[in-house]
């Protein structure tokens, strides 16, 4: 492994030209930074610079080496500027993650606005229904749909998702429009399945609405919400879903609609280090701004079948 630190003298010295000036811009003696230059060349396994009475020329693997550390010092300074940039306004990239239905549908139509608000940000979208590690950075931020696991991350309240039973208009004109729970044992019914995460068990609820004996059964099972919807548009049953994919459609009606399932408690989560940033701070704030009820929930007497 070559020292870095040598690296950045190899650098000033190449940059000078000369020993004597490389030792002046760096505040230290001749001979100490010699040293250091001789020091580098017996970790590289090469002579670096041809000395001469005009100074110094670059060997051929000096050259290769300046290469290679002008690039390695633009990007440091780049990073640099970076860095101080973003203590002042937001920029970067931010990595979120959540479950596909919510991403796709629901949170990208936002982070549209969110973009224009903070053109310096970049947004990199990650989606699936298992929790990404954010201990082990896999992603910078998560919005959850359960308590995190982790303790040590921070955990920010959002609004809590509601979920309702569906169908669509085709579906309840050709088979009917249920009138208690009682009848959705003669409907087929639409569900996650048993690959359910955890955490999401509890959105199959409608199969648990039969009786304890003999529970619903699913005549379709889809292992993610979004896919349900597509289903449930074209008419194939009754599926609950989650509220913010009932108004994402604008295309199924309620089903018993004084019927309400498990609510669903969400959270803006990140590790603690990421406390100062400003682009987590800035999509935190944004979310808590937009996840509303108005813009989340529904009017439950205006989607009625």
């Amino acid at each position: 492994m070559i020292d870095w630190e040598k690296l950045r003298l190899f650098y000033q010295v190449a940059e000078a030209g000369s020993f004597t000036e490389a030792a002046r811009r760096l505040h230290m003696s001749q001979p100490a930074l010699s040293r250091q230059i001789g020091a580098l060349e017996e970790q590289v396994g090469a002579k670096l610079f041809h000395r001469h009475a005009r100074g110094l020329a670059m060997t051929h693997e000096g050259e290769q080496l300046r290469t290679a550390t002008h690039d390695m010092a633009e990007r440091l300074e780049a990073a640099r500027v970076s860095i101080d940039t973003s203590r002042d306004r937001p920029s970067g990239e931010i990595r979120v993650t959540t479950t596909v239905s919510f991403g796709s549908t629901w949170l990208a139509r936002q982070l549209v606005d969110f973009l224009d608000l903070y053109p310096d940000i970049s947004v990199c979208l990650q989606l699936a229904d298992t929790d990404a590690d954010l201990a082990r950075r896999e992603a910078d931020v998560a919005i959850r749909f359960h308590v995190p696991f982790q303790s040590e991350l921070v955990q920010k309240p959002l609004f809590p998702i509601r979920h309702y039973l569906c169908a669509s208009p085709d579906y309840l004109a050709r088979h009917g429009t249920p009138a208690s729970v009682a009848d959705l044992a003669r409907h087929r019914l639409i569900a996650y399945g048993a690959a359910a995460p955890e955490y999401l068990k509890s959105i199959n609820w409608v199969l648990d609405l039969g009786p304890e004996e003999r529970p619903f059964s699913a005549a379709l099972t889809i292992n993610n919400s979004h896919g349900v919807l597509q289903a449930v548009e074209a008419g194939a049953g009754i599926a609950a879903l989650p509220s913010y994919l009932i108004r994402f459609s604008g295309k199924v009606r309620l089903v018993l609609p004084d019927l309400e399932g498990p609510v669903f408690r969400t959270f803006f989560t990140y590790p603690a280090e990421l406390r100062r940033s400003l682009r987590v701070a800035a999509l935190r704030d944004f979310l808590v701004a937009r996840m509303t009820a108005a813009n989340l929930d529904i009017d439950r007497a205006a989607f009625a079948g």
